[in-house]
């Protein structure tokens, strides 16, 4: 039987054991129903793996012991690290966004308020939904079987997005764009150390969020004749630029 596999947070290591809790610690317990002497895999944010055993199941959390450690595994130095810089859209859109594009290998998120977001988030709010989102990620990467969590984090505007990019290449998806298609610019691209592509909400960009981004190195880039919807169109570039340049 395989051993199962957990994603958790390094804080929850020390002195050679783990202690879980949350939502974790719920599929370990209520849902797999395992047990002290149940050998076990963790792996951290950082993609450390830790072997260990189950020593103690309480109501709360979960006791294990770890008998051993790996440091993650170094990149071989051709992947791209790439961003999504996605304008937060309406309903439960985004949670398909991080989903989907955790399971094709988005190294993080960078969501923010766009002009034409419907939705929108109160700065009380933003605790609460930080750690919903990024509680999305570490599930997707649990299912997928990434040895890594995509951070989640939020920008008020697209001009607070724009200049915290320091990316080698950095995109604007823009339904406007005429002159400059996403094939061409891959195409005439050395395969780049990392990667931002900014996507706009249901609405599209607004022309001045567009001048943001371009102001900040950010080239405007269409997908051609169609008009994609936003969770589509993330999904589809990232598994394009994964596909040019074979990013794991």
């Amino acid at each position: 039987m395989s051993i199962r596999r957990f994603i958790i947070n390094s804080g929850s290591v020390s002195d050679g054991h783990a202690v879980v809790d949350g939502e974790v610690y719920k599929h370990i317990a209520r849902v797999l129903r395992m047990v002290a002497g149940d050998p076990v895999l963790l792996v951290d944010e950082n993609g450390v793996t830790y072997c260990g055993t189950i020593e103690l199941v309480t109501k709360k959390s979960v006791e294990i012991a770890i008998s051993s450690m790996q440091a993650a595994a170094g990149g071989d130095g051709t992947s791209p690290r790439i961003t999504i810089c996605q304008a937060l859209p309406k309903g439960d859109r985004i949670d398909l966004i991080l989903q989907k594009c955790t399971e094709l290998g988005a190294h993080d998120f960078q969501l923010f308020g766009g002009c034409r977001s419907i939705a929108k988030v109160r700065q009380d709010q933003l605790p609460g939904k930080l750690e919903r989102w990024n509680r999305i990620t570490a599930e997707a990467a649990r299912q997928s079987g990434r040895n890594d969590v995509p951070l989640v984090t939020w920008c008020h505007t697209a001009l607070d997005a724009a200049a915290n990019a320091d990316h080698q290449l950095r995109l604007t998806l823009w339904e406007d764009e005429r002159e400059q298609s996403l094939k061409q610019v891959l195409s005439a691209q050395e395969r780049p150390a990392s990667v931002i592509v900014a996507i706009g909400p249901e609405g599209g960009f607004d022309p001045l969020e567009v001048r943001h981004f371009s102001q900040h190195g950010f080239q405007p880039v269409s997908l051609g004749s169609r008009i994609l919807r936003t969770e589509t169109a993330s999904i589809a570039i990232l598994a394009i630029m994964q596909y040019m340049w074979e990013a794991t």
